[in-house]
Parts: structure tokens; C-alpha cells; sequence
């Protein structure tokens, strides 16, 4: 495990689509890690905008810091990735998990993409072997497979915090859905297993927040013990065979996220758009009434 110390850590949410993104940074002046950004996108007018990318390109910039890496934890279902924006405006190394090959080789079938999308991971500037070690600045930092959601989820635990991608969100509102390609409730399970081995005062920060009628504020930070504690879905009680019959049971009920099928043919590509036409204009592809074969 990497050397325990305290990382900063600044959350900012996108409340359109519940999405934590992170910086994580050694110190005022040093090197930080942007994890799991949102580029803005109006599916109405099918417009990017990167407002919220640029309040972390503003914080970077107030604290003076070098960005190293820009992490994904998966490709996202529910937003599209600002991590070539990002990286145009403050460099840095764009990583994902080794397996992301497997959910494109699923998704390039699925928008019929021609020969020049390669499946390998090549998009991404590293792929992260399982338990690889990194360093951000001082700071040391490992890759955690937790597949379930996605098979190539990864979490990033970063001195003493854990950057957990969707495994699990706040106590209160559970853990994430296991119905997409490639994803199983029983492996989310037994990686929940991995991440509560690790220390009960390992902070615990979330990707997405979906705050009940009780609490009136998002929560991106927990605790391992917080979890083990008091997830309504998996708790260091909950077994196997129940969490994956709750999870089965209730992915069967929810509807597909609004934007995943722009989303995922950007995410993949590490969250670069696709190139223009010969008019200028850069399109999104949507398959029509493939929904349930390819993809869920």
C-alpha cells in the first residue's frame, strides 16, 4: 500500500448529472491529480460548454499547482469526460485502468466504429496495471481494481484517501448499479470487500451523490468505518447472496442514464470528441433500437 499521508482534497460537484470531480494535490505550489472531470453538455441543443472544468482549472491555477494526472475511474455512463480540455489547458497524463479495452471492444460494436478506432487503450496516455503504484508530487498513490459497475472500474487510493469511483456512494444512498456490459453484483460485492480490508479511517470520497428527502446537502467524503458501518446496501454485515439479490432486483427497475449513449462513444475515446466532417461540424452517433442487444 502506498505511504500513508493527507493529501488536499477539493471537491467540486456538477449537480446536473451528481458527479463529484477531485483535485488532489501534495501542496500550495506543488502537484496535483484531477480525477473523474465533467465537460458540460446540453442534450437539447447537443452544446459543450466547460464550465465547470474551468472552476478546476481556476483552482489550479489559484494554488499554483502542476497537474500530473488526470484520472478516470471508468468510462462514465452519466457525463462525458473533460479530460482533453483539461489536458489542453494544463497538461498533465490522461489514465484509466488496463481494462477499459474490454468496454471498448463492447461499445465500438455498439456505434459501429470504423477502423480507426483501435480497442488497445491507445486514447488514454496510460493504462494502469492492477495495484500499480504512481506518485502525484510527495504524495504516493495506487490503483485498486474494483470491478462490478464496468469491469475496468478502478479506485485510486492516494495517501489516506480513497477516490472509489462507483463502488459504493454516500452511507445513505448505497452503492452503484451493476447492469451495464461487462458488469456483475456479485464481483462489486467482493471488490467492496477489498476496499473495507483497508483502514476504518481511510477517507472515503465518492463519485456521484444522489442525497435522499432527509439530507439536504451532498456529501462527497465518508470513511471506510462510516461504510462498514451504516451502507444501506452493504454493510460489513450485508452477505453476498443478499446484496446481489437486492442489486439484480433493484438495477432491474431503473432506467438507462439520460446521456449514455453520447457519453460512453466520448468516454472512450478518453473523453475526446469525435473529429469534424468535411462541413466543420463534429456528430455524435446514436444507435437506433439497439438498446438491450449490445448494450443494456
Amino acid at each position: 500500500m502506498p505511504h500513508l499521508s493527507q493529501p488536499q482534497v477539493q471537491p467540486f460537484f456538477d449537480a446536473r448529472t451528481g458527479t463529484f470531480s477531485y483535485v488532489v494535490y501534495d501542496r500550495t505550489g506543488g502537484h496535483a491529480a484531477i480525477i473523474d472531470p465533467v465537460l458540460d453538455f446540453d442534450a437539447r441543443s447537443a452544446r459543450t460548454t466547460a464550465h465547470g472544468a474551468q472552476q478546476l482549472t481556476a483552482f489550479v491555477r489559484e494554488h499554483a499547482l502542476r497537474v500530473s494526472w488526470i484520472l478516470e475511474t471508468h468510462a462514465h455512463a452519466d457525463h462525458l469526460s473533460a479530460a482533453q480540455w483539461l489536458q489542453g489547458e494544463l497538461g498533465g497524463k490522461v489514465a484509466i485502468g488496463k481494462r477499459i479495452t474490454e468496454v471498448q471492444r463492447v461499445f465500438k460494436a455498439l456505434y459501429g466504429l470504423d477502423g480507426g478506432f483501435v480497442p488497445d487503450g491507445r486514447q488514454f496516455d496510460v493504462l494502469f496495471d492492477d495495484e500499480a503504484l504512481f506518485a502525484i508530487g510527495d504524495l504516493q498513490a495506487q490503483v485498486l481494481p474494483v470491478p462490478g459497475h464496468t469491469p475496468a472500474d478502478v479506485a485510486y487510493l492516494i495517501g489516506d484517501a480513497l477516490f472509489a469511483g462507483d463502488t459504493l456512494f454516500p452511507p445513505d444512498v448505497g452503492s452503484a448499479r451493476c447492469d451495464f456490459p461487462g458488469g456483475d453484483a456479485g464481483t462489486l460485492y467482493d471488490s467492496v470487500q477489498t476496499l473495507y480490508a483497508l483502514p476504518g479511517a481511510t477517507r472515503f470520497f465518492v463519485c456521484h451523490d444522489y442525497p435522499p428527502p432527509a439530507r439536504s446537502e451532498v456529501q462527497p467524503q465518508s470513511s471506510i468505518a462510516a461504510q462498514k458501518a451504516g451502507n444501506i446496501h452493504l454493510d460489513a454485515c450485508t452477505t453476498r447472496a443478499g446484496f446481489v439479490a437486492m442489486r439484480e432486483a433493484r438495477d432491474a427497475t431503473l432506467e438507462m442514464p439520460v446521456l449514455i449513449l453520447p457519453a460512453l462513444q466520448v468516454n472512450i475515446c478518453a473523453g475526446r470528441l469525435p473529429e469534424p466532417a468535411a462541413n466543420g461540424t463534429r456528430y455524435l452517433k446514436i444507435p437506433l433500437n439497439a438498446v438491450g442487444k449490445e448494450s443494456p
